[in-house]
């Protein structure tokens, strides 16, 4: 199967593109899946063979908004038009909407960028438009202690400066940087969802007192939510490996994660508060044993098993959002993921019950390389981050009919 080659961009101004370059990429047939043992080269999704690939996708057109990156971690759209974004080792980028570019200040002298943890997961408050307040989820280092943190910040009018304005929740853990998280989903009511990695350490994903292994759910003050099963608790959901995508399904409010896979199975969860998701890496005492099952229902009793799973070969999901608008055509609604180790993007159809999937595809496979953030956009396009290195892209995927 052949892909078409797309012409390198070489843009230079402070790292970030001016001009949009638009393109159309045509939707390669899916390969077969048993091609491909390691994933590397573009992977089909999971092994079940209950679950058919239809290539059904509407062409994408794609194109560049910001280049010059390097690991943007999240990008977020604003209802003046302007798109921010994040690099992982630090800095803030924006796109305008007015189409000038430029990084953003921000004070950032206590992040802790190590590994896979460094600036990642961004929201804007619900109330955006009036209080100008956001999210990040960050590492953090200073004054001796460690860990990943919520922040929350202001940004002017103009996009040119971020303000600080507090710690809404500290404490989630951190080793080495390894499995760091860390999605933040801004819920309707003005709550905040929270995903949150292992850090690599056997204990962490079923203790329920450290916030490892999470999803968290919080209000913005950092208090935990109401409907939480522990009321004294954040903790929503628990025996997680690392959580890094979150989205509420439209028009019923379920919330999912997406969290990536040891060797095996990269899944997608649906939340029940106090779900316990079976991820239990202790079985050789001392050691964190990635070989156990992601999903152990022997180990633990009454864990709840995955609305899909990748298999043998991950894709190493990495985010999660809804499609919509009609030009998705059969894809309308659909949940869709960024593929880092299978460089594409994954497309599923959920049954109405929201508990399994009728149907998967895929779009922009080995067209990009990796792919991580997915940000949803009120016109139906998505926002779609890379994540290869330096001269990563934010990318505007709209679906042609």
């Amino acid at each position: 199967m052949r892909h078409p080659k797309l012409a390198a961009l070489t843009v230079a101004l402070t790292a970030v593109l001016v001009m949009p370059v638009t393109q159309s990429v045509a939707q390669p047939f899916p390969f077969d899946p048993g091609s491909f043992g390691n994933g590397s080269t573009g992977s089909l999704g999971g092994d079940d063979p209950d679950i058919p690939i239809e290539n059904t996708l509407p062409q994408l057109s794609v194109t560049t908004l910001v280049d010059g990156l390097d690991h943007p971690w999240d990008v977020v759209a604003a209802p003046d038009g302007a798109i921010l974004t994040g690099q992982r080792s630090g800095g803030f980028f924006v796109r305008r909407g007015d189409n000038t570019t430029g990084p953003v200040s921000a004070d950032l002298s206590d992040l802790y960028a190590q590994s896979e943890t460094g600036l990642m997961g961004i929201a804007l408050a619900r109330d955006f438009a009036q209080s100008r307040t956001l999210y990040t989820c960050q590492g953090f280092s200073a004054g001796g202690v460690t860990d990943v943190r919520v922040i929350s910040w202001t940004v002017d009018a103009g996009w040119t400066a971020l303000t600080r304005t507090g710690t809404v929740l500290p404490g989630i853990p951190v080793s080495s940087g390894r499995h760091g998280g860390c999605r933040i989903l801004a819920a309707q009511d003005g709550t905040l969802f929270v995903g949150t990695g292992d850090t690599a350490t056997p204990s962490v994903p079923q203790d329920p007192n450290s916030l490892g292994g999470k999803v968290l759910h919080i209000n913005a003050d950092g208090s935990p939510a109401a409907g939480n099963p522990n009321a004294g608790s954040p903790v929503y959901t628990l025996g997680h490996r690392n959580v890094q995508g979150l989205a509420v399904q439209p028009g019923t409010g379920r919330v999912y994660s997406v969290e990536q896979g040891t060797s095996v199975d990269d899944e997608v969860n649906l939340l029940t508060p106090g779900g316990n998701y079976g991820y239990r890496p202790d079985r050789l005492p001392g050691t964190y044993d990635e070989s156990v099952p992601m999903t152990d229902p022997v180990r633990v009793p009454g864990a709840i098993a995955a609305v899909w799973r990748s298999g043998s070969s991950t894709l190493a999901t990495a985010s999660a959002a809804f499609t919509g608008g009609a030009a998705w055509g059969a894809w309308d609604g659909a949940l869709v993921m960024g593929g880092l180790k299978s460089k594409e993007l994954i497309f599923l159809r959920l049954s109405a019950d929201g508990r399994s999937v009728d149907a998967q595809t895929f779009g922009l496979v080995n067209q990009f390389g990796r792919l991580r953030s997915v940000t949803p956009t009120p016109d139906g396009s998505l926002l779609v981050t890379t994540d290869n290195g330096a001269g990563d892209k934010v990318l505007r995927v709209t679906p042609t009919p």
